[in-house]
């Protein structure tokens, strides 16, 4: 059996400013400053000799190359994403960057912000747009019912609240 997977399915290419940022920072905060940092205790370690046995040497050059590669991979993504960083002229409709408040049939209510999937964390409650659940809420109005098909069987969610907050806040 070989090791092949099918590639897996691309994700959508927006972003909101916000996370556009976080992005950013992300790549200065290791470019910058602890990029130099592991530098200098590589060349610190080198100094000492026999570097088969220097763990700071052997995990100093691990950790820039798990640096150079995420560097990478960040500014890849920043070239190919759509920063989002205005307000839909329609704000009665879920649409991309809205902040949803759904109601189950017990009356519980969770709130979330569809989001790109670079940016999505549940527990900040920050919905990928490629997620289930978003994907069903996508055109929706207040008063909409969602059906989400889950494995154990469907469950009902209504929405209560559209909400749309300027994309410099979080």
């Amino acid at each position: 059996m070989g090791r092949w997977r099918p590639p897996s399915e691309k994700g959508s290419a927006y972003i909101t400013a916000a996370g556009f940022k976080r992005m950013k920072d992300e790549v200065t905060q290791l470019w910058k400053i602890e990029r130099p940092q592991v530098t200098q205790v590589v060349h610190e370690a080198a100094k000492n000799g026999d570097r088969s046995e220097n763990g700071d040497y052997i995990y100093g050059k691990r950790r820039l190359r798990e640096i150079d590669s995420r560097v990478r991979f960040l500014s890849k993504r920043m070239e190919a994403v759509t920063v989002v960083d205005r307000l839909p002229e329609d704000q009665s409709k879920v649409f991309f960057g809205a902040w949803v408040t759904l109601e189950d049939d017990d009356g519980n209510e969770k709130t979330y912000q569809i989001v790109g999937p670079d940016e999505f964390d549940v527990a900040r409650h920050k919905l990928s747009m490629d997620a289930p659940l978003a994907r069903a809420m996508m055109g929706k109005r207040v008063d909409d019912e969602i059906v989400l098909k889950k494995p154990e069987g469907e469950e009902f969610l209504y929405i209560t609240r559209i909400e749309y907050k300027p994309y410099d806040q979080d």
